[in-house]
């Protein structure tokens, strides 16, 4: 009997983004730029001009990062399934939830590519730009970082926003806060430590208010079935049904992202294969250092996707 392999579908967050992503896949398949136009119709943004050879800072604009990613990871999945490649379980880091449940059908396409773009920009005005920062800390691991943060709390917020692998996290919370969270850092011995470009602090009880906003408007989408296991940030846990959907969307907002926790669930669930499906591969990076032992692909171009489904066709050929 053939050992089938297990694949997980991962989808990546804001700061993946890039000007050209999806252009290449779009312009070859039909299929992909129907959902490129979908968008815009939704949106009443010209999103093939704003992902494709648009403004970077334009694209880099929380609520236009947002859905802008959304559609790209989306459109690139639709191509991946007409090829023949389904997922039997599907993640995605902060923003890449939405695609997960997407590809699970648990939202449409359609009011999730609306949502996004109004979590985007209640997430950009939750904090004034300049009062909050995110960083990212490599080396260390997660008791000497619970210290430091503790130690730098006297100085405002400062929490831990992504666990995203082994010894890499990132902190999130008031600018001074986490500076001097920094400083502490290096002096336990951290590898690197990186003061991140983003506009807000995401994933921190900062962003509470965003949530609160953010809950208001999933009120108005209807939640489905999901059809594909689908891994939330928030517990790393399989959500358990469609009611429970909307409260860890409102939570994410405001709460860790257990990324590295999610992988290693979906390992213990017999998945041996991860896809990531969307602009970069910081996603597969992270994997990777996780655990060496399970195969890693992605897809963002006609050469990831084309190399990709090779793979996986002889993979199944050998077993």
């Amino acid at each position: 009997m053939k050992h089938l392999i297990k694949i997980a579908c991962i989808f990546p967050g804001q700061g993946a983004q890039y000007v050209g992503m999806g252009k290449e896949v779009a312009n070859n398949f039909k299929e992909a730029m129907d959902i490129f136009d979908k968008a815009s119709d939704i949106l009443g943004i010209d999103m093939k001009r704003l992902c494709f050879e648009g403004d970077e800072e334009e694209l880099k604009k929380t609520e236009n990062t947002q859905p802008s990613i959304l559609t790209t990871s989306v459109a690139l999945l639709e191509i991946l399934k007409l090829k023949g490649v389904e997922p039997a379980m599907v993640a995605g880091l902060s923003l890449g939830e939405y695609s997960a449940l997407v590809a699970s059908k648990a939202i449409s396409f359609e009011d999730a590519v609306a949502v996004v773009k109004k979590r985007g920009k209640f997430m950009q005005e939750a904090v004034p730009e300049g009062v909050g920062s995110m960083a990212a800390v490599m080396g260390v691991d997660r008791t000497e970082i619970n210290d430091c943060l503790r130690m730098a709390s006297g100085y405002g917020v400062v929490e831990t926003a992504n666990y995203n692998c082994p010894r890499q996290v990132v902190i999130s919370g008031h600018t001074r806060a986490v500076e001097i969270a920094c400083s502490l850092l290096k002096e336990r011995g951290a590898k690197k430590v990186k003061i991140l470009p983003v506009s807000a602090p995401f994933h921190s009880s900062l962003l509470k208010s965003a949530g609160e906003k953010l809950s208001e408007e999933l009120d108005k989408i209807r939640f489905n079935d999901m059809d594909i296991p689908v891994i939330s940030n928030v517990n790393a846990q399989i959500i358990k049904d469609k009611y429970e959907i909307k409260k860890l969307l409102v939570e994410q907002v405001s709460s860790s992202v257990l990324w590295e926790d999610s992988v290693r669930n979906m390992i213990e669930q017999g998945v041996d294969t991860f896809i990531e499906v969307g602009p970069g591969k910081s996603l597969s990076a992270f994997v990777k250092k996780i655990d060496k032992n399970v195969s890693v692909y992605n897809v963002e171009d006609l050469e990831s996707l084309n190399n990709t489904i090779e793979c996986i066709r002889e993979r199944l050929e050998c077993n």
